[in-house]
């Protein structure tokens, strides 16, 4: 699945971007990326007064000859980001002549692929049936192989509870959160990005629909089955029916980018057709990059 796409014309392209994070991470591990809290790299900051028990070292000596005054300089520093990708593996997700789910695979590859370039800390979350089973969090290049592992091992079956399985992940320590899904689901949405607000998520939600959802162009009576709930059900789509549909994904997908940015995070809406190129460089360039 994943050796034609990540040919070295492909990852080439991927050494020159990194994921655009508001790090607000507590972790105390060094990275390439620029943390709001000081620290020791090279790069200042800005100074405030000295206080006792501060790094003498760092007193701004000529400042204290000009002014009398003890400063200290502050420096930006350097931090890793924590990039949890969360990927819906309900069954509704494998839907499509050009399946959803490969596509969220591949996806989160890429993304999981940018991430350790950078030598940021990767964890691949699965909201599954069963609730959320995560990868290990590793934050070396040489990892990739073992994320296109653990997710050649997914199975998109059932239904998932997003609110859910998203509370469980406890261990948010700030930086990049990315939801894959189709969305298609009962809950609240807002409840869960509330919670990754409250854990000082920066975070993303790519929604992945299929073409026959963007654009359905069957007619007639059908007897359709709920991939998830196995439920039955028959129905006469017409012109009329169609264009309710439209107007209610419509209405769903504004729904959902002004919540996303109500609550500071970033919303993209991607089809399963669209090459990874066309996704990456085009559809989430602006918003992730």
């Amino acid at each position: 699945m994943y050796n034609d796409i990540f040919n070295s014309d492909f990852l080439k392209k991927l050494q020159n971007i990194s994921l655009k994070i508001k790090i607000t991470s507590n972790s105390n591990n060094l990275g390439i990326r620029k943390s709001k809290a000081q620290g020791d790299s090279q790069e200042f900051s800005d100074f405030r007064e000295y206080s006792p028990g501060d790094d003498i070292r760092k007193i701004n000596w000529n400042a204290y000859g000009k002014s009398d005054r003890l400063l200290l300089k502050l420096f930006t520093e350097e931090r890793e980001a924590l990039v949890n990708i969360f990927l819906d593996a309900s069954k509704s997700m494998d839907f499509g002549k050009e399946k959803k789910s490969i596509k969220a695979l591949q996806l989160a590859a890429t993304l999981a692929f940018l991430s350790l370039k950078d030598s940021d800390r990767v964890c691949i979350n699965i909201l599954g049936e069963n609730g959320l089973y995560s990868s290990k969090a590793l934050n070396s290049k040489n990892s990739f192989k073992y994320y296109t592992d653990f997710l050649e091992k997914i199975e998109f079956k059932g239904k998932t509870n997003i609110n859910g399985c998203i509370k469980r992940k406890d261990k948010l320590l700030g930086g990049l959160s990315i939801i894959i899904s189709d969305f298609f689901t009962e809950e609240n949405l807002e409840e869960c990005l509330k919670y990754l607000k409250y854990k000082k998520q920066d975070f993303i939600l790519i929604h992945i629909l299929s073409p026959e959802e963007i654009n359905p162009n069957f007619r007639g009576h059908l007897r359709i089955r709920d991939s998830e709930t196995k439920i039955y059900r028959d129905i006469t789509v017409n012109d009329e029916v169609v264009q309710k549909y439209n107007a209610a994904l419509k209405e769903f997908t504004i729904n959902l980018k002004s919540i996303s940015k109500k609550l500071g995070g970033r919303y993209v809406v991607i089809s399963s057709d669209e090459s990874l190129e066309e996704i990456i460089f085009k559809k989430l360039w602006n918003n992730i990059f």
